[in-house]
């Protein structure tokens, strides 16, 4: 998944969980390129979890969502 797709995958699942556009500054919080280069690096299914205001996102090499509490 190149930058640009998971930096768009990760508004639209953020937006698609209830976080409205003036909500978040994205780029404040992680670094797209960083997070994709790390998640195409892995041979394994890597997991990434970070927090964007009260959402918590998990990223895969192949996916893309917000994790609700158990």
């Amino acid at each position: 998944m190149s930058g640009q797709e998971l930096l768009f995958k990760i508004v639209d699942t953020l937006e698609t969980a209830g976080l409205s556009r003036d909500e978040y500054q994205l780029h404040r919080v992680i670094d797209v390129e960083a997070l994709e280069q790390l998640a195409d690096s892995s041979n394994d299914e890597l997991e990434i979890r970070f927090s964007v205001g009260e959402f918590r996102v998990l990223v895969t090499q192949s996916d893309v969502r917000v994790l609700t509490d158990p």
